[in-house]
């Protein structure tokens, strides 16, 4: 398995990653090819698809030693299930799938064409071992049961995040952090109002509390000024 490219973005850490791809469609993410895939030829043609998949590896979740069962954090935490009835990261081989929106190609002096996305769950220098077109007419399955997973698929928090914190942040990047704070970045079993998290996200590390199904950003620091 050879990598051919590696994503770059705003998810600095893996805290606060979406936990599925497509649900975040705010953040844009850049593909860049290792040079020994950066042929034009090898791209013909893949502007004719809105959507990819991307087949990657978890490269933060190595494990020499697997379990048969994993604890979903959906789950609470507390809940064993076989690792092959869900999309834990820690599996016999750390291989990730996502589907994600190719926005547009960017040519560039030194990175060639590089693909930008939108909906990607993957970490900032995740590599990429593959890239196939998504097609909806034998990919798609919008009557699929969804296990575990289903009575969750809408759960959403309602953010309180002030206009003066807000501000903060740029303005190209609030949408998109928006939607990561409603799908709630904390591991399920933890439910305590008054514990406050930090999650990263592109310069800034954010601060907030989660009461019930309400998540108040409390601050936000600008690392860059920081260091």
């Amino acid at each position: 398995m050879k990598i051919i490219a590696r994503i770059h973005n705003d998810f600095k850490e893996k805290f606060g990653i979406p936990r599925q791809s497509g649900l975040s469609g705010g953040l844009e993410s850049r593909i860049v090819f290792e040079p020994e895939y950066r042929n034009p030829e090898a791209l013909r043609g893949i502007e004719g698809y809105s959507h990819l998949w991307l087949i990657w590896e978890f490269s933060e979740a190595k494990r020499e030693i697997w379990s048969p069962t994993v604890r979903p954090p959906r789950l609470g935490g507390n809940k064993r299930v076989g690792v092959f009835a869900t999309r834990s990261p820690y599996r016999p081989n750390p291989i990730g799938l996502s589907s994600v929106k190719l926005e547009r190609m960017e040519q560039t002096r030194d990175e060639g064409t590089v693909l930008i996305v939108r909906g990607a769950d993957l970490l900032d220098g995740t590599p990429i071992y593959d890239i196939k077109p998504y097609l909806a007419y034998s990919d798609s399955h919008p009557d699929a049961i969804g296990g575990f997973a289903d009575p969750v698929r809408n759960y959403a928090l309602k953010v309180d995040f002030c206009k003066e914190l807000l501000s903060k942040v740029h303005i190209s990047k609030q949408k998109a952090l928006i939607e990561i704070l409603e799908q709630d970045p904390r591991p399920s079993y933890q439910n305590d109002p008054q514990r406050e998290y930090g999650m990263r996200f592109a310069d800034y590390e954010i601060f907030f509390k989660v009461d019930g199904d309400k998540l108040t950003v409390v601050r936000v620091e600008d690392l860059e000024y920081d260091t």
